[in-house]
Order: C-alpha cells, then sequence, then structure tokens
C-alpha cells in the first residue's frame, strides 16, 4: 500500500498522541481593564475533528482532489481549519497576500486560474464584479454571510461533512499548495509547492530548533502557525493585523506572552525592532521567552543586542535564511552574529545568514542575467568573491505555476534534479557560511564598477540617526548613478534645512572613509517611511525609490 504524504495527516497523527492539548487560542472581544483578555480555544482533537469534516463536506458537495480554491480569509484559527481542511481533501489551496494591492492580486489571482474561492463576502463580491477573470471559479465557499453569489457557506460545508469517510491518499509529488512571492523584486509569482516539499520543510525546521511537542508559539507569521499545528506546537495568535507586523503594538505581545508564558516566538526583524524599542523605552521584558525566530530580510545587529535584553538570557534567536521558492537555506543564532559577524556587516562584509540545513546544497555562481538551462553552463566562483547563490535540495520548488517565463530565469536542470537561483548575491567563506550582499536585480552597476546594496547601507545605516537607508541606481544599466536614500529614526528626523543638511554632510563624510561607498555622493533624505513588503514590512521595495529619486 502506498504510504500517504499527505502533510496534513501529520495533524492527526498529533491529535491521536495528544487530543486534550491546546492546539490554537486566540483572542476574542476586547478586555476589561485589570482583567485578562479571553480566548477562543480549540484542542488538537477538536481541530483534527473539524479539518476532517471540511474536507469530507468539500469532497460530498463536488469538489476535486487537485482542484485549486483561493483562500481568502484572515489569518487566525478559521484560516488554520480551513486550509488543513483543503489539504486533506487534497485540494490545492491557493495563498496570495492581501496587501500586495488590487491590481497585483486580481492579476495573481487571474493567473492562477482557481477553480473557486473559500473567502469572506467582501472577497465574493469583488469577485462577482469580475467573475470574467475566473471563469472556471464553479466551487464558491463563503466564510461569513452569503448574499447573491450561491456556493455554499462552511457551515454547510461542515453539515455536510458529519460522520467523514476516509480521505483520498497523497503522494509526496502531489500538488498541496500554490504560493504567491511578495513581489519585491517584480511582479509576484505562483510557486507550486508539493506535499513532500512541506513535509520536508516542517522535518528541517523541527530538528534544526529542537522543537518539540508543548511549546507554546505566539504566530506572528501564517505559514509558521500552520508548521505549528504539526509540530504538536500550541499556537496563540496575538491581537495584531499579520500584514502589517511593523505597527504591532507592543503592549498586546507582552499581554499574550504574559498571560500564556509563552515559550517561542516567530515574527519579522520589522515586528521586534518595535517590540524591543518600546521594551527598552519602558522597561518591560519578555522572561519566558526561550526561542526566537525572526525570518524576511536581515535582522539589524542592534536589533538582535536589544531583543537578548528583553528575553530569557539563555534564549536563542535564529534568522532563518531562505524565500518563498525555497526555504528553509540557512540558519545562525545571535550569539553568533553579536560576537562574531556583526562587525564585519558594520564595515560593509555583508551579512552572514550562516551554515546550510542538512540536505542543502548550494553554490555561488558568477552573475548572470540570462537563463542558464543546465548545470553545464554555469560558473561557479572562487570562496571570497561575490556572484548569485544557487541551491537545491528536498525543500527547493521546481518551478512557477504563474508568469511561466520566469522558470527559465531562476530553475537549472541537473539531470532529474532542479537547481533554484535565488536572485541574491553574496559570498561564501572558509566556513561555507553564506555572506548576503543584496538582491542581483539592486545592484548599481556603474561605469567604474558595481556597487551591491547591503554592504554599501551598512556604512550608513551605522550613523545613529539613521534607520535605514537604500542604495539605487539611476540611469543606463552600467552607467547607473548611485543614489542612497535615507529614513531616518522618528526622533532623529531633520525639521530643518540646517539639520537637513548636517546629517547629509555627516553622510558623505562616511561615504568618503570606505573605498566602495566612495563613489555615492548622491545622498537623499525621504519624506517618510520607506516602502516595505506587504508580507515582513522589511524587504525595501528599491524600484519605487528608484522612480522616486528619478522624479525628485
Amino acid at each position: 500500500m502506498t504510504e500517504n504524504c499527505n502533510v496534513a495527516a501529520r495533524l492527526s497523527r498529533t491529535a491521536r498522541l495528544i487530543p486534550s492539548a491546546l492546539a490554537i487560542a486566540e483572542p476574542e472581544g476586547r478586555a476589561r481593564p485589570g482583567q485578562a483578555r479571553s480566548y477562543r480555544a480549540i484542542t488538537f482533537a477538536e481541530l483534527d475533528d473539524q479539518t476532517e469534516r471540511i474536507a469530507c463536506g468539500l469532497l460530498r458537495w463536488g469538489v476535486e482532489p487537485g482542484m485549486r480554491l483561493v483562500l481568502a480569509v484572515p489569518f487566525g484559527t478559521d484560516f488554520i481549519r480551513l486550509t488543513f481542511g483543503l489539504l486533506k481533501a487534497g485540494i490545492v489551496p491557493v495563498l496570495v497576500d492581501p496587501g500586495m494591492g488590487r491590481k497585483n492580486l486580481v492579476r495573481c489571482l487571474e493567473a492562477a486560474a482557481p477553480d473557486g474561492f473559500v473567502a469572506i463576502p467582501t472577497a465574493h463580491a469583488i469577485r462577482m464584479v469580475l467573475r470574467s477573470k475566473f471563469p472556471h471559479a464553479r466551487w464558491n465557499v463563503t466564510f461569513g454571510r452569503r448574499w447573491f453569489w450561491g456556493g455554499a457557506t462552511v457551515e454547510q460545508i461542515l453539515q455536510r461533512g458529519e460522520n467523514p469517510d476516509p480521505l483520498p491518499s497523497r503522494s509526496s509529488e502531489d500538488d498541496a499548495a500554490v504560493i504567491f512571492t511578495t513581489g519585491s523584486t517584480g511582479p509576484p509569482k505562483g510557486v507550486r509547492y508539493t506535499h513532500g516539499i512541506f513535509n520536508h520543510q516542517i522535518d528541517l525546521i523541527r530538528d534544526r530548533y529542537q522543537i518539540r511537542p508543548g511549546s507554546r508559539d505566539l504566530a506572528c507569521f501564517p505559514l509558521f502557525g500552520l508548521f505549528d499545528a504539526v509540530m504538536g506546537v500550541t499556537s496563540i495568535i496575538p491581537d495584531m493585523d499579520p500584514t502589517r507586523p511593523a505597527d504591532v503594538n507592543p503592549e498586546r505581545i507582552l499581554e499574550a506572552v504574559e498571560q500564556w508564558e509563552i515559550d517561542q516566538a516567530f515574527g519579522s526583524p520589522a515586528l521586534w525592532n518595535t517590540v524591543t524599542r518600546w521594551c527598552t523605552r519602558t522597561g518591560n521584558r519578555l522572561p519566558t521567552l526561550r526561542r526566537v525566530l525572526s525570518a524576511g530580510a536581515p535582522v539589524p545587529p542592534s536589533v538582535l543586542s536589544a531583543l537578548r535584553e528583553c528575553i530569557h538570557p539563555e534564549a536563542n534567536i535564529y534568522t532563518p535564511y531562505g524565500a518563498t521558492e525555497s526555504l528553509p537555506i540557512a540558519s545562525i543564532e545571535s550569539r553568533e552574529v553579536l560576537d562574531e559577524t556583526a562587525e564585519v556587516s558594520r564595515e560593509g562584509g555583508g551579512t552572514c545568514v550562516g551554515t546550510r540545513f542538512p540536505s542543502i546544497e548550494w553554490k555561488v555562481i558568477a552573475i548572470d542575467d540570462g537563463p542558464l538551462a543546465t548545470l553545464d553552463e554555469v560558473r561557479e566562483v572562487p570562496r571570497g568573491e561575490i556572484g548569485e547563490l544557487m541551491v537545491t535540495g528536498p525543500v527547493v520548488t521546481r518551478q512557477y505555476v504563474t508568469r511561466t517565463e520566469q522558470n527559465a530565469l531562476h530553475k537549472v536542470r541537473d539531470g532529474d534534479r532542479i537547481w533554484h537561483r535565488m536572485g541574491d548575491v553574496g559570498y561564501l567563506d572558509d566556513r561555507d557560511r553564506f555572506w548576503f550582499c543584496g538582491r542581483k536585480a539592486h545592484r548599481v552597476q556603474t561605469a567604474a564598477g558595481t556597487l551591491y546594496t547591503v554592504p554599501c547601507e551598512a556604512i550608513f545605516n551605522d550613523h545613529p540617526a539613521v534607520h535605514r537607508s537604500a542604495l539605487v541606481g539611476i540611469g543606463p544599466a552600467r552607467n547607473q548613478q548611485p543614489v542612497l536614500i535615507v529614513e531616518p529614526l522618528p526622533e532623529a528626523r531633520p525639521t530643518t534645512p540646517e539639520a537637513t543638511e548636517r546629517l547629509l554632510a555627516a553622510l558623505r563624510e562616511l561615504a568618503a572613509r570606505h573605498p566602495h561607498t566612495q563613489s555615492i555622493s548622491d545622498i537623499r533624505i525621504h519624506p517618510s517611511k520607506l516602502p516595505v513588503d506587504i508580507r515582513h514590512n522589511s524587504k525595501i521595495f528599491r524600484e519605487q525609490l528608484a522612480e522616486w529619486a528619478v522624479e525628485g
């Protein structure tokens, strides 16, 4: 008998082992002064039962394994149970960040050619207005009150799924989900995930970070909330908008951590920057946290240092590295950063993302903006030389299912294996650690040579008045003019022309001290916050800033 590799089967195994353990808790209503906030809670047995009913109800209704259904429901208990319900039925959820903007959102969903939507009423209303773009969307389920668009409600699906039948088996190569990239370097692309990839991801994350059943995780990122459920970890969902982690209310984070004695948390660098600045200012601490993960962009050493002061002294802070197309790839712990690599980064040596996960292979190859069809066309560069990172392994996705022309630019065939070109540039050191120097698409090609964003920006980000900066190039390729755009810290933003000129003069002086930044003389203060990605609020949209620089 063929083994069932459906990743959602892991939830059922967890439920059999710890049925009464808490799976998810999320806040409901507002807490009264002096009282603990009330939470909606669900056990692993209850979560497994509800997801079985959703899966069986969808299949009895007529949805077939392999069909694609867009999942447009806010992150929380219902998002998690609907995701696992779809997965258990062998249905492929299409996951898109709702904050990417209406135009990108519609384009992504249209390109995914969904067979239906599982969505809130607002999303269904928009679907009806644009129904010509979704000609195959017959199977539509409403989460909430259904109006004029027909289909079924989630409650009706649950009723259909009472007394569930055996569910279909899935192989490791069967489609599990379509997940869209953030679009931080071009239009978002739909990535094909298989059940095998999800299973390998879970194993690698669990083993590297020694995650065990019984932990309580502050789930500030939806994908990690799904991983929690299959690792026997309780997801405590904080009172925050997961599409705007930089704007999180730190008091709500503290409240959840204290009330639930949370020992693990996953959040973007922007979230931890907000939380640690508040903790430093107020003296509050998060002493129960023993394991913190942060990903989505390099975590500044200053944030790691401040975070270490806020949590348990023996806690570990990990910064896993990867991309939607391939994750996890590498990881580093905060002590290694603060004790060793941060000083190199501060001087423009790039950001060390650490060592590879087991089963991951990588190469740094000569930078090439064109396609590389096979490994024979690849030229590997020596250690210490900057090039483009390419990776292969069981968590590396094999193809895009939308914007498929991008497969030629990112996928390299090696017999039966596929290597993924990360689009990141950097170098390997003599300990086989990768040092990230920025995105290939963001390098600035001047007449005098190439400038890489992360090494250059590090020089300016070290100034005490600077929150972050972005290097962009304007003009034709290989003859670009470098422009550095700066976002000061809120409390250090200059308010007069004289103060602005003093800050710019100090930054030009910094540039002149370092060989790799001496050619940067055009430095500008951005009038507001730099534009960032909607998933982590950390990746800077340099393409938008380049347009701003040209217009300015």
